[in-house]
């Protein structure tokens, strides 16, 4: 999938947070979907690029895209569990 055919149930936009307060955002948005639906993340920290798939391979819910956008990082992950 392309980042223009994901669609998200819900945007986490945490640009301006710095590390641990993404992570956080992201563990308690991805609660709040129904498994098998997409969350979208936003982030400026630099740290986030590491932190995200290292986030997704702990949980076992699925990085669908990670890209840049300008200044801003841009993740999909989908539920898994």
């Amino acid at each position: 999938m392309t980042p223009a055919t994901l669609q998200a149930e819900k945007v986490v936009d945490s640009s301006g947070d710095l590390c641990p307060t993404p992570i956080l955002k992201l563990s308690k948005g991805i609660k709040e979907i129904q498994i098998g639906q997409v969350l979208k993340m936003i982030a400026t920290d630099p740290g986030a690029e590491a932190d995200m798939p290292a986030w997704a391979r702990q949980t076992g819910n699925e990085l669908l895209d990670s890209h840049t956008d300008g200044e801003k990082f841009i993740f999909y992950f989908k539920r898994a569990k």
